[in-house]
């Protein structure tokens, strides 16, 4: 199975500075999300999100004010006719030195003992953040780089389409 793991905040849906976030309820998907999800889906890829929120361990936030913004945020791809296998997401302080905080490979361990199935070699990370980049490097993965410098940077999740063809 071929997976496009995907960064949440600032790669499907707009970021916000942390302190901002404790009031933020509703996902903004950026304008090419739908369209380059439904094109990752159409050829063969299952999507899973990976995402760092340690705004919750940092008591910005809320668990079950992520939880609710998953929700909504899952329920407008769904839709939208994209199905998203399943999103794996760390909880700890910045500092907490666990396993799962990109760009720790924790969250694709996860995946992958979850789904067996995975071929690595078949998939790739995408996202706009260093500890994204890093933890493609750290899987040997591909990597797409929302506006970062990298070897496949591209502005938006709509640029994969031209990458992936």
């Amino acid at each position: 199975m071929k997976v496009a793991f995907l960064d949440r905040d600032g790669t499907i849906n707009k970021d916000y500075e942390d302190e901002k976030w404790s009031c933020i309820s509703e996902p903004e998907l950026f304008e090419s999300t739908i369209e380059a999800m439904k094109y990752l889906c159409e050829i063969g890829y299952k999507i899973i999100i990976l995402t760092n929120q340690y705004i919750i361990g940092e008591n910005i936030i809320t668990l079950k004010q992520y939880n609710d913004f998953n929700k909504k945020l899952l329920n407008i791809l769904k839709s939208n006719d994209i199905e998203v296998l399943d999103v794996f997401f760390c909880p700890h302080k910045k500092n907490d030195d666990c396993d799962c905080c990109k760009p720790k490979v924790g969250m694709i361990k996860q995946a992958m003992s979850k789904y067996p199935d995975i071929e690595l070699e078949k998939s790739f990370v995408c996202g706009d953040s260093q500890a994204d980049k890093k933890l493609a490097e750290n899987m040997n993965m591909k990597f797409f780089g929302i506006k970062i410098q990298c070897e496949n940077s591209i502005n938006s999740l709509a640029d994969l389409k031209k990458e992936l063809s």
